[in-house]
């Protein structure tokens, strides 16, 4: 992680992260205790919403999962919004580009947002003017904030363009093998990502999100205890960072990246859904050093 400044609050970047969710206060208790996040009750009479905070900046929400998705399938799940301009133009632009538009442009509590998938069905969320996003920058290494963003693509070598097209974002090495497995890409000129095709095992395209945390060995304790589960990990990564990708108790996925701390870990060999250990090493912060096939 190069601990630069976060791009939150600029046009392209993450702005905010909404978990939805089948039992709000189990899963306000068990992200309390993984990753220190303060809850605080900010309903209205139209929503029942909980906003999390890192310290004093708030970072995300919290909100019980709408029937009408419960009974079109829809399960637990994080989505992160994208801070755009003209949401309406951009909402155009996804379905321009072969995505889809699950929920339309609407004013909601934390701005006006919509919600859609990319070609290959990924979701991710789009705000315009989030309500909550105008805090003071913060470094998105800090505990607390969302510091990565990778996205398990049916097939990353041609989802790429249409998030260039969407929001502008660009390759981090320009000069990648198509045939490498994990392409960077950077949101306002910060690497902020990846983009990798998933295995078979892994349902669907989706995006995930890691959270920071000072001490990955209590954090993914607390996973344990708390009824959640870990798919990979703790896997220390050369730079001497950790990372766990796992799933909360409701079903949800998320992953973890942060230092050892004091408590002791207990790296998994095994993993659910073979992600990356098949592969080979690791980089820094989920950025993943993939070997190139051989020809």
């Amino acid at each position: 992680m190069n601990g630069e400044i976060g791009v939150a609050d600029q046009p392209g970047g993450f702005a905010w992260f909404e978990l939805l969710t089948t039992d709000v206060a189990a899963a306000g208790a068990f992200y309390r205790k993984t990753i220190g996040w303060r809850l605080k009750d900010e309903t209205t009479p139209e929503l029942a919403y909980t906003v999390l905070r890192s310290g004093g900046t708030p970072v995300g929400g919290l909100m019980d999962l709408p029937e009408e998705g419960r009974r079109l399938g829809a399960t637990p799940r994080w989505i992160g919004y994208v801070a755009v301009v003209d949401l309406e133009g951009t909402a155009a632009q996804v379905r321009h580009l072969g995505g889809t538009i699950f929920v339309p442009p609407t004013d909601t509590n934390i701005g006006r947002i919509a919600v859609v998938a990319d070609p290959q069905k990924a979701t991710f969320g789009l705000i315009e003017e989030p309500g909550y996003g105008r805090w003071k920058p913060g470094r998105i290494d800090e505990p607390g904030r969302v510091g990565w963003h990778e996205l398990l693509a049916a097939d990353r070598t041609v989802i790429f363009d249409f998030y260039r097209e969407l929001f502008g974002w660009q390759k981090v090495d320009a000069q990648t093998d198509p045939a490498d497995l994990y392409q960077l890409f950077s949101a306002g000129g910060q690497t902020v990502g990846g983009m990798l095709t998933k295995f078979p095992s892994v349902a669907q395209p989706s995006w995930l999100h890691y959270f920071n945390v000072d001490d990955i060995g209590a954090a993914t304790k607390h996973i344990s205890a708390g009824g959640g589960r870990i798919l990979q990990g703790p896997i220390e990564l050369p730079d001497g960072c950790w990372i766990a990708r796992c799933l909360d108790p409701q079903g949800a996925l998320f992953a973890l990246q942060g230092g050892r701390g004091q408590t002791s870990i207990e790296p998994s060999s095994a993993s659910e859904v073979g992600w990356s250990a098949k592969w080979g090493g690791m980089a820094s912060h989920g950025r993943m050093v993939l070997p190139k096939p051989k020809r």
